[in-house]
């Protein structure tokens, strides 16, 4: 199955978008780090911020898995970003080339658990 984790980037209040905006070359770095490390098991960056408009800012990863105990790693980068960042994740899963959304955490929604973003996902 191959998972998708966005930093939720629409709906944001102005304090938000605010802090969004100030913290998105942190946010790149981080995830194109993360990404970078873990090319072997076929995660991929997905960062399209071009837009002027925070709202369509497309930023995260997406990566094959095939046990619950593949989205430890990923969860547990998103809570990190979301304790240090104050942003929330999207959570699915990508099937002829759409995307799903299964579930939401961070900071508003609270930290993430791999083990029920599994079971959300069907894993």
């Amino acid at each position: 199955m191959l998972v998708y984790f966005l930093v939720a980037c629409d709906r944001l209040e102005e304090k938000r978008e605010k802090k969004l905006r100030q913290n998105l070359p942190e946010l790149q770095a981080a995830l194109q780090t993360y990404a970078g490390a873990n090319a072997a098991n076929s995660v991929t960056l997905i960062n399209a911020c071009d837009s002027e408009d925070c709202a369509e800012w497309e930023l995260g990863i997406s990566q094959p898995v095939k046990k619950n105990i593949h989205l430890n790693f990923p969860v547990n980068l998103f809570n990190d970003l979301a304790r240090q960042y104050g942003i929330d994740c999207e959570v699915g899963y990508i099937e002829d080339d759409e995307r799903e959304p299964v579930t939401f955490f961070g900071k508003q929604e609270g930290l993430g658990e791999a083990f029920l973003i599994a079971e959300y996902l069907g894993l």
